[in-house]
């Protein structure tokens, strides 16, 4: 797998490259990261990539031309590499969220180019002509695409064979299915008291029956808590079982 990210802070992206769980995997050869600044395919002294927006409005629009020239130039690589071309990603407040489910289809790919954009936006030209998704990571604005882009590497990364040190651990993450898509239970370790706060007691009674209900338990009662919109898709999609719906009932009724 390999990502190529056109961005105008490639520096940025040693947070991933190099560090943590994605650096180990990155060195190990399990995946490829490859950044690409439009600055280097401009033609002026001053390398310039932006330029004020047709139309007046505040803000700087960046300019299609050295974008298009650094896509052209990653997906080149790519078939000189002898790997396919990528599909185009731009990260944008307008695309579609961005889950743990689009994170195991991406990595299940060869990868993506992302386009990390900068200032008030980028000429709309390019984006028609190039980008074949936008992806965002919720409702809120960043500064760039550069932030978004290292949260989608990651996520995606970390599900490859091999990354993590126990391949069950992504097994177990938030939102996965064999969780029914709820968010995951909440973890201990030792001391076995801390803070006169005792671990709970089903998880040191050795009984796997009773620890995995517990588990799947406080799973159903968080998510309800914090997100009942997944309690609600679960139910649509049949992942609840009547000994779930038998426990959800009980949160309803008062102490």
């Amino acid at each position: 797998m390999r990502f190529d990210v056109v961005t105008l802070f490639p520096d940025m992206f040693s947070v991933v490259r190099d560090l943590g769980v994605t650096g180990r995997a990155h060195g190990q050869g399990r995946w490829n990261l490859q950044a690409w600044n439009p600055r280097d395919y401009t033609h002026d002294a001053h390398r310039t990539v932006d330029d004020r927006p047709y139309g007046g409005g505040p803000g700087m629009v960046m300019m299609a031309a050295p974008l298009a020239a650094a896509v052209q130039a990653a997906q080149a690589r790519r078939v000189a590499d002898a790997m396919s071309p990528a599909p185009v990603i731009l990260l944008s407040p307008t695309g579609r969220r961005f889950d743990q489910a689009r994170a195991h289809a991406m990595a299940t790919s060869a990868g993506a180019v992302l386009i990390c954009g900068r200032y008030e936006g980028i000429d709309q030209r390019f984006i028609d002509r190039y980008v074949d998704e936008e992806l965002s990571l919720g409702d809120f604005v960043l500064s760039g695409g550069e932030l978004a882009a290292l949260a989608i590497v990651d996520a995606t990364v970390r599900l490859l064979p091999g990354v993590l040190n126990d391949d069950e651990s992504a097994v177990q993450d938030s939102f996965n299915p064999a969780l029914s898509g709820l968010l995951d239970s909440p973890h201990y370790t030792r001391p076995e008291v801390y803070d006169d706060v005792a671990v709970p007691a089903p998880l040191l009674s050795g009984h796997h029956a009773n620890i995995a209900r517990w588990r799947r338990e406080q799973s159903l009662r968080l998510t309800a808590e914090r997100r009942p919109d997944l309690i609600a898709r679960a139910r649509e999609r049949g992942w609840l079982t009547a000994e779930d719906e038998r426990f959800l009932r009980t949160l309803d009724k008062p102490a």
